[in-house]
């Protein structure tokens, strides 16, 4: 199999089922998606679609029963894994979650560099890094702060910080923005889309919030563990973007 090392993430035939029998439920059908190194990308659907499904098999946690997945160039699965899947995790792949999950008896930079410092870096060199990144998010003032010292937003901007520490291809987000207003929410997606557009990494946003598909370079749906090209879904999208 030809890899293409100028994608981010590209995965191939993606099939997983739970349970068997009359509980069998068929969570992925036959799921095949690219996503570019600069590319920010939404994926929507109703609950149960298969989307959380989809961004844990793309992100290793919680591999499919077959296909195949490339990450930054590296095949990591191909009906089995490839790679030790967390050191792979630690090393090439960003996680930001509905809740920040940072640690609260560290700051705001000490949970960033953590996640450097973790794959052998000094603690000098992943300092500068953290402080670099929360700079560069606008949360640099709050870097010896604990979490609870800050707002939801900043929260996340530390999370993204964190996400970001060891540069990985792909950064993997599951309702990123469902905790926070829709003011903090659409800043949020704006951070995504310049880390993407900047950083040079593909970024894969699971959520339901249609008002800020401007944000996005191109969405996908899902429904029933299938991924969808959806007319509607994208003539959505382009009319934001119009606006």
């Amino acid at each position: 199999m030809n890899i293409n090392h100028d994608l981010a993430l590209e995965a191939i035939g993606l099939n997983k089922v739970y349970g068997s029998g009359n509980t069998e439920v068929i969570a992925l059908r036959n799921v095949s998606l690219t996503i570019s190194r600069g590319e920010i990308v939404a994926l929507l659907g109703p609950s149960g679609a298969g989307k959380t499904t989809l961004l844990t098999a793309l992100g290793l946690i919680r591999t499919p029963d077959t296909g195949a997945i490339n990450i930054g160039g590296e095949a990591v699965f191909k009906d089995k894994l490839l790679v030790n899947a967390a050191v792979f995790r630690r090393r090439n792949l960003g996680f930001v979650f509905q809740k920040a999950n940072l640690i609260p008896f560290l700051t705001a930079v000490e949970n960033v560099q953590l996640a450097m410092e973790i794959n052998d870096a000094t603690p000098r060199e992943a300092r500068k890094r953290a402080m670099t990144l929360l700079d560069y998010l606008g949360v640099a003032d709050r870097a010896g702060h604990l979490p609870n010292k800050l707002s939801g937003g900043q929260q996340q901007r530390v999370a993204v910080a964190r996400a970001l520490i060891n540069r990985p291809s792909m950064l993997l987000a599951d309702e990123p923005t469902a905790a926070l207003d829709s003011v903090r929410g659409r800043q949020v997606m704006e951070l995504f889309r310049d880390v993407a557009h900047e950083q040079h990494t593909g970024v894969l946003v699971v959520t339901h919030d249609h008002r800020a598909l401007d944000v996005f370079d191109r969405a996908l749906e899902m429904e029933d563990g299938n991924l969808l090209f959806s007319p509607t879904l994208n003539h959505e999208l382009a009319d934001a973007k119009s606006t």
